[in-house]
C-alpha cells in the first residue's frame, strides 16, 4: 500500500492548478474589458463622426453627381449616404438606394445665439452634486429645453466630447458610465 500517493499532495496539485487557471482567467478578463474599452470609446469617436458628416451632407444637399472631374481626368471619390440604424427602409439598404427620405428626428439644430451641447450638458454636471449617467443628463435637458429635441446619442458624445476636453471625468459602476465636472482644483496625487 505504500505505493499510492498521499492525498494531501494530489489535492494540493489540484489546488494550485485550480489557482493559476483562476489567474489566467482573471488576467484574460481584465484584457478583454480593456479592450471592451478601447472599442467603446472607438464607436463613440466613429458615432461622433458620423453625426458631423451628416451635418455635412445636409449642408451639402442633395447632389446629382456624386463625382466631379478634378485636373486630367481624376474623378473625387464618391461619399455614401451615412446609414441610420433605426431608418424605415429594409435592412441593408439605405433611404438613398430605395428612393424613399428618411424623416428628420430628434435633435434640433442649434439656433445663433443658443448653447452649444457641449455647454448644456457641461452646467447641467456643474450643478449636481453627484455623478450622472447621459440618460439622466438628457433626461434633464430635455424638460428643461423641449424645443431642442434631446437624443441620448448626442448629449452622450457631448458628454464624451467634455471628457476628451478635459471639462469632465467619467466614471464606471458595474457597466454603467456616469459623468461629472472634472476636479481640476484637486492636487494630484504624489507617489512617496
Amino acid at each position: 500500500m505504500s505505493g499510492n500517493p498521499p492525498a494531501p499532495s494530489v489535492t494540493a496539485d489540484y489546488a494550485q492548478r485550480v489557482a493559476e487557471d483562476l489567474s489566467v482567467n482573471r488576467g484574460e478578463q481584465d484584457r478583454v474589458r480593456t479592450e471592451l474599452a478601447r472599442l467603446q470609446d472607438e464607436l463613440v469617436r466613429l458615432v461622433d463622426s458620423e453625426q458631423v458628416l451628416t451635418k455635412m451632407q445636409d449642408v451639402l444637399g442633395d447632389t446629382p453627381k456624386q463625382t466631379t472631374k478634378q485636373g486630367k481626368g481624376r474623378k473625387k471619390a464618391a461619399v455614401p449616404a451615412a446609414r441610420h440604424p433605426k431608418s424605415p427602409t429594409t435592412p441593408g439598404k439605405s433611404a438613398a438606394r430605395t428612393g424613399r427620405k428618411t424623416p428628420k428626428k430628434g435633435a434640433s439644430p442649434k439656433k445663433p445665439g443658443e448653447p452649444t451641447w457641449l455647454e448644456l450638458t457641461t452646467t447641467y454636471l456643474r450643478e449636481q452634486s453627484e455623478p450622472r449617467s447621459a440618460a439622466e443628463v438628457a433626461a434633464s435637458l430635455s424638460e428643461s429645453h423641449p424645443e431642442r429635441g434631446v437624443q441620448v446619442t448626442v448629449v452622450r458624445n457631448s458628454l464624451e466630447q467634455g471628457v476628451a476636453q478635459g471639462l469632465l471625468e467619467r466614471s464606471k459602476q458595474g457597466r454603467s458610465v456616469f459623468y461629472s465636472l472634472a476636479s481640476s482644483s484637486e492636487p494630484a496625487p504624489s507617489n512617496s
